[in-house]
């Protein structure tokens, strides 16, 4: 029992380790010199998706909490934010494939215009 509970506690250590390394890292790579191509938008989303990832990580830490220690109430409130991660990242992948079928509809038409001229 002692070396389950000492597994749950290392997985939980780790997931930490990866959230706080992912937001430490952020801000550098979006402000990064070599990095002039990516617009105010292309940001935002890029932290949208890490906001959703890092939800899906707490929500998980919350969880596997509540597993141990036998606390349901901390396992429902995981599987909740888990759930709302899924919802973030689907709001992402909607708007990408909205910018998607934009971005084919302006080439299509500046190829129609282009034909015109």
């Amino acid at each position: 029992m002692r070396i389950r509970i000492r597994k749950r506690l290392f997985t939980l250590a780790s997931m930490a380790a990866l959230v706080v390394s992912l937001m430490i890292q952020w801000p550098a790579m979006a402000m990064a010199s070599h990095a002039p191509s990516l617009t105010p938008i292309a940001i935002a989303t890029m932290s949208n998706k890490v906001n959703a990832k890092a939800k899906e990580a707490e929500g998980k830490m919350q969880s596997a909490y509540g597993e141990v220690t036998g606390d349901t109430g901390q396992q429902i409130k995981g599987k909740a934010k888990q759930v709302q991660a899924s919802a973030m990242n689907t709001a992402e992948a909607v708007k990408d494939g909205t910018k998607a079928a934009a971005r084919k509809a302006s080439d299509a038409a500046d190829k129609l215009a282009d034909k015109i001229k």
